[in-house]
């Protein structure tokens, strides 16, 4: 009855059948139970949501262990390592190992054992040397054990009494990996449930840096595990594979300690020979005429010791060098033949009959003596020595002996920036390879969002909107994949070139993203070093010395000069019934240009004037070298704490897209705080990488800066 009168007053213009008064009344009792319901609505809402926000962002402190005390027990197939607690909990454990060395690092977790807040046992147990447990951060503990024979075989779990590590004594060689997992609590019902909120990330590679005295450092960045042919490569397996295959790699990060970088020098890297298949053909003139014959036909993965290997037995710019030494020394030996005297012999035999002899028996035919043709055999001996010369000798061959110098040392030039390049090419594949990663880890997340975008709008409580947005930025990853592949097989390509390899040949990058030594110099020393080493720098001197003895050569033609001679003949004629007859002569010869019209003194100074360039050149060029030396040491400062920088900012962007799912998931975030999240991993990844390489490209510089193969 009251919804009719309502309906009547607001859809009939005329006035209501009872009063106003009751009419407005009951409206208004309406519109109060309406704004009740809708104030719930919203407050049931945004509780929820408090709720949800306060579960999925506040995990630490709710869930921190504290260790007590730290027990060790003995197994039948080994030992186990109890820290024991007074909570069970699932903390997310963070494996390692490196040496003969297991590390478990345990986040949410506190030590409190005595008053040191450490322990130590050595040799607990047969194949086992040390086990040790120390705070590694106010919320965080490393369990280090190390084996005898190789890595022990180590697995964690949780339970009532705590934190259970069970070992095993290995046999293996040591190896060097790492990856992150989540615990199985065997009491916890709710196991399940928080191993799904837990930070998944795959397994990587972490590789150690040797001391000067040959102990170990710790990997100071995120280093790149390999599932491909590199993987394949680095453990023997040599076999082609298709250019066409895909890479898939994966990445983690490991936090990096501060230190000095310029106290420790990189060890030795063992490396197999390259394979003698790459190398190209020994003619230089054959070229492909035949499709097959410039097709790639397989791939392989080199390390960078065998690029440098296989560019220095290759590459044609440094073998153009070596040939154009070769020839500087075969001219010294031209130079040097004028030290020793020259001895020519000719020799002829003639059969002539005159003219005049021909009109004489003419005019007297009884006279037939006259016009006899006539034979004879000469023979002639020569022996010249240039007995003084004004040091135009001693110049020509002291001028070719510092060019033998000045070629060796661009020899030497060219192999230390054909090592730079080496090293440039081989960081860029390395880079290009990391992108194709980077945006292929991009797509699926994606992917992984669109999927999720699409399923809360099925649901009903997404929007088309917010589905589209992640079509486009899906788009938007597959376009940069695109881009990343294009520039991967031009790094290839690059570096093929560089390496003068087989036509048929393709090449990846076997090492992983690593950083690829320390410096142990300080800026002065480098400086003082590259002054003393640099091939470039004593051209320029060596470059003074060819003028200077250019300008003895062009003054030696005002000066006399003397020559021995001597001479010795034979003449036999045959038809005149007499014997052979010989002579000879010696003789001294002085030589002397009276003049010229100058133009002995106008080359001189010229060649005086070639060595002030020369002078000029060498000042110039030490400057550069020290600018050259300054830069690469401030970008590897720089680089060096960016590796730092970018691993930290990894893992908040690890740590920023979970939780921005986590709230889209939840009904308080957008798709846009995704998508941003997702860009935002993408460009710390890149950062990561890009810290790593530009590092390793400054070390190379400041390497190549000073010339130092002690640096390498």
């Amino acid at each position: 009855m009251l919804q009719s009168r309502v309906a009547g007053a607001t859809d009939s213009p005329d006035p209501p059948p009872y009063p106003w008064g009751c009419w407005l009344r009951e409206n208004v009792n309406i519109f109060r139970v309406r704004v009740m319901v809708e104030r719930q609505q919203l407050f049931n809402s945004l509780w929820l949501s408090l709720t949800t926000a306060i579960l999925t962002t506040q995990p630490v402190w709710a869930n921190t262990i504290l260790v007590t005390a730290v027990r060790i027990d003995p197994t039948d197939s080994g030992m186990k390592v109890i820290l024991e607690s007074k909570k069970s909990a699932t903390p997310t454990v963070f494996t390692s190992s490196y040496g003969k060395t297991f590390v478990a690092d345990i986040v949410n977790t506190q030590l409190r054992v005595g008053s040191v807040n450490n322990f130590r046992q050595d040799n607990p147990a047969d194949g086992i040397a040390a086990i040790a447990v120390t705070s590694l951060t106010p919320n965080s503990i490393r369990v280090a054990v190390t084996g005898k024979d190789g890595v022990p075989l180590a697995s964690m779990r949780g339970g009532k009494e705590g934190l259970v590590l069970s070992l095993k004594a290995s046999s293996n060689t040591s190896v060097t990996q790492a990856s992150i997992q989540p615990l199985v609590n065997d009491t916890s019902s709710n196991a399940s449930k928080n191993s799904d909120e837990q930070t998944a990330l795959v397994g990587y590679e972490e590789r150690s840096l040797d001391r000067a005295d040959g102990s170990k450092l710790d990997a100071i960045a995120s280093n790149i595990k390999y599932k491909d042919v590199a993987r394949e490569t680095q453990q023997g397996q040599q076999t082609t594979r298709s250019a066409a295959a895909s890479r898939q790699q994966s990445v983690a990060t490991n936090s990096l300690p501060q230190v000095n970088p310029t106290s420790v020098n990189p060890g030795p890297r063992p490396s197999r020979q390259a394979p003698n298949y790459l190398n190209p053909t020994p003619n230089p003139l054959q070229f492909p005429t035949k499709i097959d014959e410039v097709r790639i036909q397989g791939t392989e993965a080199i390390t960078l010791q065998q690029a440098l290997e296989l560019a220095r037995r290759n590459n044609r710019t440094l073998q153009a060098a070596e040939q154009t030494l070769q020839r500087s020394q075969v001219a010294v030996r031209e130079a040097s033949s004028a030290r020793y005297p020259t001895l020519d012999a000719t020799t002829g035999i003639n059969r002539q009959q005159s003219t005049g002899g021909e009109l004489s028996s003419q005019r007297s035919p009884l006279q037939t003596d006259s016009d006899t043709p006539s034979t004879s055999a000469n023979a002639n001996l020569r022996l010249s020595y240039d007995l003084y010369t004004s040091g135009e000798r001693s110049a020509r061959i002291r001028a070719a002996e510092e060019q033998v110098r000045f070629n060796e040392l661009e020899v030497e030039r060219q192999k230390e920036e054909l090592r730079l390049n080496v090293f440039n090419d081989y960081y860029g594949l390395q880079g290009a390879d990391q992108q194709v990663r980077i945006n292929l880890e991009a797509v699926r997340n994606a992917e992984a969002s669109l999927r999720q975008a699409q399923a809360l709008e099925q649901a009903g409580v997404g929007t088309r909107f917010d589905v589209l947005r992640s079509q486009v930025q899906l788009a938007n990853a597959t376009q940069d994949l695109t881009n990343a592949r294009s520039q991967q097989q031009v790094a290839r390509r690059q570096l093929v070139q560089r390496l003068s390899l087989a036509q048929s040949v393709d090449i990846t990058a076997a090492d992983p993203v690593q950083v690829a030594g320390r410096w142990n110099l300080s800026l002065e020393e480098s400086i003082v070093l590259a002054f003393q080493n640099r091939a470039d720098l004593q051209q320029q001197l060596v470059q003074r010395n060819i003028n200077e003895q250019q300008r003895r050569i062009a003054l030696s033609a005002l000066l006399p000069k003397v020559n021995l001679e001597a001479n010795y003949n034979v003449l036999n004629v045959f038809n005149d019934r007499l014997e052979r007859a010989d002579g000879y002569s010696l003789g001294a010869n002085i030589r002397m240009n009276l003049f010229d019209g100058g133009a002995a003194r106008a080359r001189a100074e010229q060649e005086e004037t070639n060595k002030a360039i020369s002078e000029t050149r060498f000042a110039d060029q030490r400057n550069q070298i020290r600018f050259q030396v300054e830069e690469s040491y401030a970008n590897l400062q720089s680089n060096f704490a960016n590796i730092s920088t970018a691993d930290v900012a990894l893992s908040q962007a690890r740590e920023s897209l979970r939780l921005a799912r986590l709230r889209f998931q939840a009904g308080i975030g957008t798709q846009t705080d995704v998508i941003n999240a997702e860009n935002e991993l993408t460009r710390a990844q890149g950062n990561l990488v890009n810290a790593i390489l530009n590092y390793n490209r400054s070390l190379a510089t400041l390497q190549r800066s000073v010339s130092s193969g002690a640096q390498r």
